[in-house]
């Protein structure tokens, strides 16, 4: 289930009134890797083995999209010779941090440099966020859910994915992309309904993905980060209106 309703008091203009909301639901998954628990995280529940497979895979600890025998939910048996993390690399994480516990920051800004690739032409992105608000069958309700969406590069949306948390949307993203053979994503684009953080591109880096489109501001380690590896980095996308911080010899007129 992903969404529950509450009753609640509406206050307006000193008047209360009970009304039912519907809410999304934020339960823990526990990733397990040969049986030994790597992680907990909040999430939304759906989609938990793309979930596990993007973010195993964004981690580094899934280095191909091949290297595993099993997966159900979370629990994932690796191929044979495909080591354990260490203990220093596992981590409880939550809804709004894919990256707490670590107790390095280095391994998280080594994205793999992704030089050249695709264009874009640039009336394909005032069709993104129509595409994205229209797919949103949960947010629609809840109001409540991030979102990240993998477009091709004409402009058709593959595959979108909700979730309470931020870079949790982006694996589950990843996962699809894993499953179905599409990894390295190399003439796509990544869509996010929010902000932009280092550790979102370090995953979108770490799949190939050579452009990221943001609804939101990013930070600037995202923007030092999509410079060194070439990555074209769009923010606050408002219709026509939007902010090239990187890589913007890709968006063709």
């Amino acid at each position: 289930m992903r969404t529950s309703t509450t009753t609640l008091l509406r206050s307006e203009a000193g008047k209360r009134t009970p009304y039912e909301d519907c809410l999304a639901v934020e339960e823990p998954l526990t990733i397990r890797v040969n049986g030994e628990i790597l992680s907990v995280t909040m999430r939304t529940p759906g989609e938990d083995e793309e979930l596990t497979l993007g973010f195993l895979y964004g981690e580094g600890i899934l280095p191909r999209p091949t290297d595993y025998l099993q997966l159900q939910g979370g629990d994932i048996t690796l191929a044979p010779g495909i080591p354990l993390p260490p203990p220093l690399r596992r981590f409880p994480t939550h809804a709004a941090c894919g990256v707490c516990g670590r107790t390095s920051l280095p391994h998280a800004t080594e994205p793999p440099a992704r030089k050249g690739g695709p264009l874009f032409p640039e009336a394909l992105f005032r069709t993104l966020d129509p595409q994205v608000r229209a797919a949103q069958a949960i947010f629609e309700t809840t109001g409540g859910l991030h979102a990240a969406a993998l477009f091709a590069q004409d402009g058709t949306l593959l595959c979108l994915r909700e979730d309470i948390g931020r870079h949790n949307a982006v694996d589950k993203v990843i996962g699809w992309a894993l499953q179905n053979g599409h990894v390295p994503l190399t003439s796509h684009l990544l869509f996010l309904s929010g902000r932009v953080s280092y550790e979102l591109v370090q995953k979108a880096a770490r799949a190939g993905i050579p452009a990221l489109v943001a609804v939101g501001a990013p930070s600037s380690l995202a923007v030092a980060m999509c410079q060194e590896a070439d990555i074209t980095l769009v923010g606050f996308l408002r219709g026509e209106r939007y902010n090239i911080y990187s890589g913007e010899w890709r968006i063709v007129f």
